[in-house]
């Protein structure tokens, strides 16, 4: 294997991070919600963030598959979109500095981009890497949201019960990486935050809030989502007059909240996560969840084509 130093360029004069945290979020697999991608806009919005390492996105990206964006004034080509692929750091409201990987998911090399990723774990001293991402479900946007939770040490959620057998899913670079870090023995956490299937392919900011909510939890991280709640009770005002103009997607939320409510009144849960104690028989198969994120990616190619 090439030296997968080649694939990145660190920045001069970084700080002493040893131990810290590394978050991680690249735009290309499911985000249902786009719960990753508003979460690292959250993060970044503070202002402090600075570059520790630029990885070479002109080597991984295929650009005819995702086209960057440029802009024509009427008589010549006045902007471009420069695709980017960062591992910044940042500090939380308690000033604990962190890691965030962030920007578009490698479409090329991603053996080489998790070995990468893997030495600048291991030059920092990484503790603990955590990934975060929205996926679609049978769940009502009335309720408190969910996760999935997966790891490479099952100690790390220990809180979470699994409740689904195995699963086959188009994989990802993230996905790639958490397994090969997983075989070095690194530790490393992931969080799929249930989105509404309805509210999908929209922006829904309380999706973001659940990620870093569970990502605090998980690393003790002081992450605000401040920035993000103006948006969340804006979008939940809309969701309400659209559910309320349709009396197809009220029975279609009914259904939804009963379904999540039995979990809880059957298992004696009625305010925890439907996860801990649902009755499997009641969830999703293997080949319905995994039906459902190739139909989301499906959609969102056909949407990016248009």
């Amino acid at each position: 294997m090439r030296d997968p130093a080649d694939l990145y360029e660190l920045r001069p004069d970084v700080p002493d991070i040893s131990g810290a945290v590394l978050l991680v979020n690249l735009d290309g697999y499911i985000d249902a919600g786009a719960a990753g991608r508003q979460a690292v806009q959250s993060l970044l919005a503070g202002g402090d963030a600075t570059e520790v390492a630029v990885f070479d996105i002109d080597r991984l990206l295929d650009y005819r598959s995702r086209r960057p964006v440029m802009t024509f004034d009427g008589r010549s080509w006045s902007g471009y979109a420069d695709p980017a692929l960062t591992l910044h750091l940042l500090h939380d409201a308690e000033d604990t500095p962190y890691l965030l990987l962030a920007g578009l998911e490698p479409d090329r090399e991603w053996e080489l981009f998790a070995a990468a990723v893997r030495q600048l774990i291991d030059r920092f001293s990484v503790s603990l890497t955590v990934a975060f991402h929205g996926i679609p479900m049978a769940v009502p946007h009335t309720r408190p949201a969910t996760v999935t939770a997966h790891a490479t040490n099952t100690d790390l959620i220990s809180d979470h019960t699994p409740w689904t057998g195995e699963l086959q899913v188009p994989g990802s670079a993230v996905n790639l990486l958490e397994y090969r870090l997983g075989q070095a023995g690194h530790d490393f956490i992931g969080f799929a935050v249930h989105v509404p299937s309805y509210l999908a392919q929209s922006e829904y900011p309380r999706a973001a809030m659940t990620a870093l909510e569970f990502v605090s939890g998980a690393t003790g991280l002081a992450l605000s989502t401040h920035p993000l709640e103006d948006a969340a009770q804006a979008t939940d005002t809309e969701i309400e007059q659209q559910v309320e103009a349709s009396e197809e997607v009220q029975r279609v939320v009914r259904n939804l909240e009963q379904q999540y409510d039995e979990f809880m009144a059957s298992h004696g849960n009625p305010a925890g996560d439907p996860l801990l104690a649902a009755d499997e028989s009641a969830l999703p198969t293997a080949e319905e969840l995994g039906a459902e994120l190739e139909r989301f990616l499906a959609e969102r190619d056909r949407g990016a084509e248009g």
